[in-house]
């Protein structure tokens, strides 16, 4: 499981999403800015994280399995059942 580097601190979140609130653009492909982290955490429920770069990798994300989104990389998320998550954003 990928970990944010050491020294990240956080600079910003997401609301709380649900299966029926996700924005759109979460379910395609999109990446985040240069030197931007993403932590996906999952509140409640399972939620499916595609990291389409470098290679196609597929991560079942719950309560315990946060999704690291590394900087310019794309990736998308599917929702498989009832889920409540939010993103939280970190920089160097």
């Amino acid at each position: 499981m990928k970990t944010l580097p050491k020294g990240m601190t956080s600079h910003q979140q997401t609301p709380e999403f649900n299966q029926e609130s996700i924005p759109k653009g979460l379910l395609k492909n999109h990446s985040t800015a240069k030197d931007v982290w993403g932590l996906i955490r999952i509140i409640e429920g399972s939620l499916l994280y595609r990291i389409i770069e470098p290679s196609v990798e597929e991560v079942i994300l719950t309560v315990d399995n946060h999704g690291v989104v590394e900087p310019e990389m794309l990736h998308q998320v599917e929702i498989i059942g009832p889920v409540r998550f939010r993103v939280e954003f970190y920089r160097d």
